[in-house]
């Protein structure tokens, strides 16, 4: 399935001040990385987030937030947010962040 470009072009540009993001087509779909470790990603028309392990549990907890389960195995760490989680700009800007907060945590590749 195709992911949605309207909604990477909305990731990209509030990447565009992160001096270490790079894109990569993972998933079957683009994978926004800091520093190397991915970060968010567009599939389909959902966004992937990487709050990380320790912030799992309250990523799941917030509207049309849950599990990244491509492969039958639920991803720990890891959340999808439907369409409607996403569908103004703060709250887009939230998730992205959740993501990028926890790549910037990490060691740099």
């Amino acid at each position: 399935m195709p992911y949605d470009e309207k909604l990477a072009g909305h990731v990209r540009a509030i990447f565009q001040s992160e001096p270490t993001y790079t894109e990569r087509k993972m998933f079957g779909g683009i994978c926004f990385m800091v520093g190397g470790n991915m970060a968010v990603g567009v599939t389909g028309s959902d966004l992937m987030v990487r709050p990380g392990p320790d912030n799992f549990e309250d990523a799941l907890m917030l509207p049309h937030a849950r599990p990244m389960d491509f492969t039958g195995r639920p991803m720990k760490g890891f959340v999808y947010v439907e369409s409607e989680g996403i569908a103004t700009d703060a709250a887009l800007a939230e998730w992205v962040e959740r993501g990028a907060a926890f790549a910037r945590s990490l060691p740099a590749k």
